[in-house]
């Protein structure tokens, strides 16, 4: 399909990334297991207003999103905007899974150039910590009759029907529903197709936190990860823990494959773990943070989200969205400075990185030329979700503004950002700073 070349601007500029931060990241069922998602984005949002001087009259939208509901309060935009004593901010909710934050996003930028708003903030949050255990099905089934019976002899009755199996609580799993695979699952699938050795994968773990453990080693995340005080004494938290701060490349190499136990390659060395976590992004119009004295980290040059079949191939995305991003910001990965990946599994990123490079592929998928080989040098310089982790809402705003802090850094320059997300979804940003 032809796509033109297009400015991300309205008559007020630019779509401006004034700033980003997140919360520190942390493995599910540990620092943050006392709170939940509601919690960790007030926390983001709270700081990033705080620390630019604003107050809810200078917000005009909160949009913000999470892919672990919570089943008393799913309005997670609006909770954060309470929570906060923004009762007059403007707030609504999205999710789109692991690309959650590219969306909100994406959201606030379409309304920053129709002229919607000047001063929004968008992000993502989640807490697998908070999810509800699943009972079985059985039970689940026996309990909802219980509610509707009337006497305690029916009650009786139907708990009689349980075996002593079905009390037993289910593990949560992150499934696909269409396919009824989990993504590890599709992953295995997907490197056996696209011919991702165990080599690769690990190689890939290994740099992702090799490159996180540098960029906190050398301050250059310091910015962007905020502090966070730990009720009920509040307790301060500034570091991921994450990130293996001394990662061997032989260790990964002992690790037993987790979803497919006789021939696969996936493990929990080279895939991302279940975390806990929030990022925000203040946006602007650049005329209105031009006239505030703001200086931007940077600006959004394109966006795209594209969709295949989840039956196979259900985390290539990213390969049919990027170069629809690419093309919109009339770029090649010649221009570009970084590539930041969201890192859902290191057999993932194998795969969308030789899929990028594949014109039939890509061709047949979209009609646009593949991109080409990325050079691995651009690649996740500060790691990627294998390290940090991957609170699926918040990972997008993670990724945007450690990419433009990282291009800013460098005194400018160009990244293309993508995402891989349920339902087969990608997700992919093209982002500048000056």
């Amino acid at each position: 399909m032809p796509v033109r070349k297009m400015k991300l601007a309205g008559r007020s500029g630019r779509v401006a990334v004034v700033d980003g931060l997140r919360t520190p990241f942390a493995r599910i069922a540990t620092h943050y297991k006392d709170l939940n998602a509601i919690d960790l984005g007030a926390m983001a949002v709270k700081e990033l207003m705080a620390r630019n001087n604003l107050d809810q009259r200078d917000i005009e939208q909160l949009v913000f999103g999470m892919t672990v509901m919570i089943p008393e309060a799913p309005f997670i935009a609006r909770e954060i905007a309470l929570a906060l004593g923004m009762n007059t901010v403007d707030a609504y909710s999205i999710t789109r899974a692991c690309a959650t934050s590219f969306q909100t996003a994406a959201s606030v930028a379409d309304n920053i150039v129709a002229g919607y708003s000047d001063i929004a903030i968008a992000g993502g949050t989640d807490s697998t910590s908070s999810a509800r255990v699943p009972l079985s099905s059985e039970l689940s089934a026996v309990l909802r009759d219980v509610s509707f019976a009337k006497s305690m002899t029916d009650r009786i009755k139907l708990l009689s029907q349980l075996k002593a199996k079905d009390l037993l609580p289910q593990a949560p799993s992150i499934t696909e529903y269409s396919v009824g695979e989990t993504m590890g699952e599709s992953t295995e699938k997907m490197v056996k197709k696209w011919g991702i050795s165990r080599q690769e994968q690990d190689d890939l773990a290994h740099a992702s936190h090799s490159n996180a453990a540098r960029a906190w080693a050398e301050g250059r995340l310091d910015k962007q990860v905020m502090t966070a005080f730990l009720p009920p004494k509040a307790t301060p938290l500034k570091d991921d823990n994450l990130v293996r701060k001394n990662s061997e490349r032989a260790g990964y190499s002992k690790l037993k494959p987790v979803f497919d136990k006789v021939s696969g390659s996936v493990t929990a060395g080279n895939s991302s773990p279940l975390t806990d976590g929030a990022g925000a992004l203040l946006m602007m119009s650049e005329k209105k943070a031009k006239a505030l004295g703001y200086e931007p980290l940077g600006y959004i040059r394109s966006y795209a989200f594209a969709a295949r079949t989840p039956k196979d191939d259900l985390l290539m995305g990213p390969v049919l969205a990027a170069p629809m991003a690419m093309a919109r910001a009339g770029l090649t990965l010649d221009d570009l400075t970084l590539v930041d990946m969201h890192e859902a599994f290191a057999g993932q990123v194998a795969c969308n990185l030789k899929g990028l490079a594949d014109d039939d592929y890509v061709r047949s998928q979209t009609g646009l030329a593949a991109l080409g080989e990325v050079d691995r040098s651009k690649l996740n310089v500060n790691g990627g979700s294998i390290a940090y982790g991957h609170p699926f809402g918040a990972t997008g705003a993670r990724v945007i503004s450690q990419a433009l802090y990282e291009l800013q850094r460098r005194g400018g320059g160009l990244a293309l950002t993508t995402a891989c997300a349920a339902g087969g979804i990608g997700a992919a940003m093209v982002l500048e700073a000056e």
